[in-house]
């Protein structure tokens, strides 16, 4: 039988040759990967440009002109197949298979937001509500800017963000912003398919940040961050949003904390939120701030994700940066919060409860508003 179906095409294992009998402007703009264009009419050129010792399967547009071809061929040696049904026969596979695709895809988005708010309830889901509950994180009206740097603990905050508007009042907006400050192809390329996987619409702008701070020698991850938050700030102003939601979790606000004891000589913590001092009426949220990092993690490897790192040129090659790589001052502080709940596990609660049972009468000196205040100012008082 000379006449076969496109998919025995596709599944042929022998080296063949494929000509595409069409016009050669339809040829060009798309054919069958591989394909060669001889004109149906050509039967000269036909013989001239295959191979005896291979299948030669023919394509035109409706199968009428491919069988003709494939039957001459037939009757002088040739082993010759026409494809039936021709080209639109190729382009109904072509859908098939698109569409088998993104039901695939779409399943697996499914699974992964199934598990946030299953498998990963207590754990992602109602550690988020409650940040949300307890700090007055989303107000009536809002409309957030939910800032996606690639990592796991943004994309994560974006999906936590879309169920919370599924499930809640719908009483807010949700912008999905992505800042590219100059990603390698690569890394920019898992930011979008990340997205893409996830079903997560992202609105995307370019900056030179990355190009910026490589030349600084002196604290370039303070100025990138800096600089990163202003253009989020403004993007996002710009975008009518009145909040940015930025992807700083439980672990984030208690190494902060230590970090400011020990390399600052200070008590400070990793606010859940605060008002802009250089865009007015904007706000700075973090709906993460209840979530510890291993959680994020499990639930990343549950669903077999991959994200980015800091991936800036600066640490691109040295990993010295991004909260969770060797070198920093935040990754020595890290270490010793996990060496010191190995014996204890307590003490990372009591880190992050630390400042929120701050006695001033038992405090030397504290700041409030840019004022220092000194306990010898109301002693004798006392």
């Amino acid at each position: 039988m000379f006449r076969k179906r496109i998919e025995d095409l596709v599944q042929e294992n022998r080296p063949v040759t494929i000509v595409d009998m069409r016009r050669r402007e339809d040829y060009e703009k798309e054919s069958y990967p591989g394909a060669i264009h001889i004109d149906g009419d050509e039967t000269e050129e036909i013989r001239q440009k295959i191979n005896k010792e291979r299948p030669v399967y023919f394509i035109c547009y409706t199968g009428q002109k491919s069988d003709a071809a494939a039957e001459e061929l037939l009757e002088e040696g040739y082993e010759a197949y026409s494809i039936a049904e021709g080209y639109r026969a190729y382009i109904r596979y072509k859908l098939q298979k698109l569409m088998a695709s993104e039901n695939d895809a779409r399943e697996r988005t499914k699974q992964i937001e199934r598990s946030i708010i299953k498998k990963f309830r207590k754990e992602l889901w109602c550690r988020f509500t409650r940040a949300v509950r307890e700090y007055e994180l989303v107000q009536e009206g809002d409309k957030i800017a939910v800032c996606i740097s690639g990592g796991k603990d943004s994309m994560l905050m974006a999906k936590l963000f879309q169920e919370l508007y599924r499930h809640g009042q719908k009483n807010f907006e949700l912008v999905f912003l992505v800042m590219n400050p100059g990603y390698n192809p690569v890394n920019y390329q898992v930011v979008l398919d990340n997205a893409r996987l996830l079903e997560v619409p992202v609105t995307v702008f370019q900056s030179e940040i990355f190009d910026i701070v490589a030349s600084e020698e002196n604290s370039p991850c303070y100025l990138c961050a800096r600089m990163r938050r202003g253009y989020l700030y403004s993007k996002a102003q710009e975008l009518g949003c009145n909040k940015i939601a930025l992807g700083h979790h439980y672990d984030d606000v208690i190494e902060t904390i230590l970090m400011g004891m020990l390399y600052g000589g200070q008590v400070q913590t990793m606010m859940p939120k605060l008002h802009s001092t250089n865009f007015p009426g904007m706000e700075l949220i973090r709906p993460l701030y209840l979530i510890r990092e291993k959680d994020i993690r499990c639930w990343a490897d549950y669903n077999d994700l991959h994200f980015i790192q800091c991936a800036c040129h600066f640490t691109e090659h040295c990993a010295s940066c991004g909260g969770t790589e060797k070198g920093s001052k935040r990754a020595e502080v890290k270490e010793l919060i996990r060496q010191l709940a190995q014996k204890d596990p307590i003490i990372e609660s009591n880190i992050f409860r630390s400042v929120e049972n701050v006695n001033l009468n038992t405090v030397i000196a504290y700041k409030k508003d840019g004022a220092r205040h000194h306990f010898l100012e109301e002693y004798e008082e006392k």
